[in-house]
């Protein structure tokens, strides 16, 4: 057809069908094909049916009968993971192949929900660690509920009903990766809402003073750190088990699962945004509308460990000491097991921080269990130093690390005790051998991460890189943040003390009144912080 008379005549390209947006390997959308390695093992074979393999076959066969799908993966449904075959330093872990690392011996995650062990549990596990060398890992709840005088509400009740009702249960065996929980009624708020994958931090509603949870979601650390973010959601406690199912189910269904870096939930948080989390949950999982509620309050970085004596709320008291790094042998385990029944009701708890309680201490009894603690190199009142430092198991244990931290760690501590012996401020200070962060390096005063540095003579030598200022606020997620980094900042291991030596003067010498280290890392110079 010819065009109309005074008309420019133009040809329009034909559009391009849209391109479908590649599927992050989302459930709920559709996407249920393994879309890698974990995923198509998962898809396999459930990892609870592992643990009838091990009882049945393995613990019989022997180590070479271990099919490899279950060693280096299912085994971690149940707390086992390979170690690194001795000998092997951590720069050469990313060169071999996994059969080359793995030692004939396994590091054992022990399950110990909310911190609460009996002497009768804690003996078993000091056994364990005298016959076999594993090491006991503990789980996030407020060790102290039901008994701290402090605490808002005892979240105990909470804990046990997902225990009994979904731990074990087969409909969240395979999640698009490891999911942390925290549910505390704590007034110290012990358990750091603020890096869990879920979370129910203890609130009391303004107006009608109804106790409570805030509910967190989407907070971890490792190479990608990330603070929970609010919803702004007030949970009653009688629907903490629902509601826990439902971030769970949520995650299972909606969570990536095309790339294993980002299958953890806080990377859906991330993208959707709080708003749209708390709408899809309340929608397509609860049925129901939560109602608002405030933040938590504010509380001191430092001091969320329960170290000292402290009353609980039916008279007795409780008394936190501090293994030095959280490391204890089989023989100090059995030891602490005896005081707690000489002095208490034979009840034992675990910290987050790397902390120990004996509970249901009489009063007039507790100035001589503390006695004998410090006897035991176990101090209810340690220096500030042997407080607040924390280190993970680096590589004696773990084949993920590059360096050791245990050992290194401790020797720290010793010389910052010679050399600054009046130093009183709650300066943390967290160890890694790895970016993994399982000592939470991004949210220490001073965070060291395990590397391969290069020495005054040129040698690639054990070190770490060192990260300043991370602080956890308690309260509403802004108050929380990662700190920074200066560039190039880091030490050999033997340089170590020397440089935290350097920069805790320069703190103390230029702070302001009240405040504190992480603070003055924001204010502060490269040139004082190197």
């Amino acid at each position: 057809m010819p065009p109309v008379s005074g008309a420019t005549a133009t040809r329009t390209p034909a559009k391009a069908a849209p391109r479908r947006k590649r599927g992050e390997g989302q459930w709920a959308l559709g996407y249920r094909e393994p879309l890698n390695k974990n995923e198509e093992n998962k898809k396999n074979d459930d990892g609870l049916n592992v643990r009838q393999r091990i009882i049945d076959i393995y613990s019989k066969a022997g180590f070479d009968s271990i099919d490899p799908a279950d060693l280096r993966g299912r085994f971690r449904w149940f707390g086992l993971y390979t170690q690194r075959k001795p000998g092997i330093d951590g720069g050469k872990t990313a060169v071999l192949e996994p059969e080359e690392l793995d030692d004939r011996y396994f590091m054992l995650r022990v399950r110990i929900d909310g911190g609460q062990l009996s002497t009768g549990q804690l003996r078993v596990v000091a056994d364990i660690s005298n016959k076999y060398g594993d090491t006991p890992r503990v789980i996030m709840g407020c060790p102290l509920a039901g008994l701290d005088a402090d605490e808002l509400i005892d979240a105990t009740p909470e804990i046990a009903a997902i225990g009994d009702q979904f731990i074990g249960d087969d409909a969240f065996s395979n999640l698009p990766r490891k999911f942390k929980s925290s549910i505390s009624g704590c007034a110290a708020q012990c358990t750091h809402h603020e890096i869990n994958d879920v979370a129910f931090a203890a609130v009391r509603q303004p107006g009608t003073g109804e106790v409570g949870y805030d509910l967190w979601v989407g907070g971890g650390l490792s190479t990608n750190p990330m603070i929970a973010k609010r919803l702004g959601a007030f949970v009653r406690p009688g629907q903490v088990p629902e509601v826990w199912a439902a971030v769970t189910a949520l995650f299972r269904d909606y969570g990536y699962r095309r790339l294993r870096h980002r299958a953890r939930i806080k990377f859906l948080v991330a993208d959707w945004g709080p708003e749209r989390f708390r709408e899809v949950l309340e929608k397509e999982y609860l049925g129901y509308a939560l109602p608002d509620g405030p933040a938590p309050v504010n509380v001191e970085n430092g001091m969320r460990d329960h170290v000292g004596v402290h009353p609980q709320r039916d008279g007795l008291n409780y008394v936190g000491f501090a293994p030095k790094v959280g490391r204890l042998n089989g023989d100090a385990l059995h030891a602490i097991a005896a005081l707690a029944e000489e002095y208490g009701s034979g009840r034992i708890r675990t910290t987050a921080e790397q902390k120990m309680v004996i509970v249901d201490v009489p009063p007039a009894r507790t100035a001589d269990l503390v006695a004998e603690l410090e006897a035991a190199g176990l101090p209810a009142s340690p220096s500030a130093f042997r407080r607040h430092t924390m280190a993970c198991t680096g590589i004696e244990f773990c084949k993920l690390a590059i360096v050791e931290t245990k050992g290194r760690a401790a020797d720290l501590i010793d010389e910052l005790e010679r050399r600054l012996p009046g130093f009183a401020h709650p300066v943390t200070i967290n160890v890694n051998g790895c970016p993994n962060s399982c000592a939470r390096i991004q949210t220490a005063d001073i965070g060291l991460k395990g590397s391969l540095v290069t020495d005054a003579a040129g040698n690639q030598v054990e070190g770490f890189q060192i990260h300043l200022g991370g602080t956890l606020s308690g309260g509403d997620a802004a108050g929380s943040g990662f700190g920074r980094k200066v560039r190039g900042l880091k030490a050999t291991a033997e340089e170590l003390p020397d440089y935290v030596e350097r920069v805790l003067r320069r703190f103390e010498a230029a702070r302001e009144e009240h405040e504190t280290f992480a603070a003055w890392t924001l204010r502060a110079t490269d040139e004082e912080l190197s």
